[in-house]
């Protein structure tokens, strides 16, 4: 089942890709296993699938222990206390959005000489309930990595209201390839990844400019409704 639904979901990626003239190849696939047991995440790397996403420190963690093989991305809320424990094991951070995250990422990678690689989250419709920097946060949050030795931004990422339909993301996604290009020529920025798009809005985000979308349910399926203690996060 889970084989069939990323075969279903690559399939999706190829045609939304053929109709912006895309090369399917810019676009890659993050799996989210937040909650979804190691077993669900062994049969989609069984399938061909190397990338997943996890939300929770404690829980990926747990995950990367028991599938050290594919690569790991955080895609939660990073919490400044927490740093410490991913060094080393994710291949991507997706939700930086804070000076002193990038400041504690550098103290902790260099003392590993290890390279942290990051992507800024900017709440690109600035939302209160949202995480996210703003834009022009985004801008300094940059600033500061450039004179980090050991943190590489690779891009930007998004998360549109989640009451959104599909084609109603479109703006929030083309607002931040935007941000993404007016970096690049203003500041001579690669910025070359733009995290956006999920289950229900990966055409429009592909469209717009994505290069990594987040799957979890057109994935996985529906997601187990128990969340982790405090403790767990």
């Amino acid at each position: 089942m889970i084989a069939e639904r990323l075969e279903k979901v690559r399939e999706r990626i190829r045609l939304s890709c053929e109709r912006c003239d895309r090369d399917p190849s810019e676009v890659k696939l993050l799996a989210v296993s937040k909650f979804h047991p190691a077993e669900s995440i062994r049969l989609a790397a069984e399938a061909g699938q190397g990338a997943f996403g996890e939300n929770y420190v404690q829980e990926l963690l747990g995950k990367v222990e028991l599938l050290p093989e594919v690569d790991w991305h955080f895609i939660g809320a990073l919490q400044t206390n927490k740093i410490r424990k991913l060094v080393g094991k994710v291949a991507l951070i997706h939700s930086l959005d804070k000076r002193k995250q990038a400041i504690e990422l550098e103290k902790r990678a260099s003392a590993a000489d290890w390279t942290a690689r990051v992507l800024v989250e900017v709440n690109v419709g600035e939302e209160a309930s949202k995480r996210g920097c703003t834009p022009a946060q985004a801008e300094e949050i940059l600033h500061e990595i450039e004179g980090l030795p050991h943190v590489e931004a690779l891009g930007l990422m998004s998360m549109p209201p989640f009451e959104l339909n599909a084609d109603q993301t479109r703006p929030y996604h083309r607002a931040l390839r935007r941000l993404r290009d007016d970096l690049q020529q203003r500041k001579g920025l690669a910025l070359q990844e733009l995290s956006m798009g999920l289950s229900h809005d990966l055409e429009p985000a592909i469209e717009e400019g994505a290069t990594w979308i987040r799957i979890g349910t057109a994935i996985f399926g529906s997601r187990p409704t128990a969340k982790p203690t405090q403790e767990e996060t």
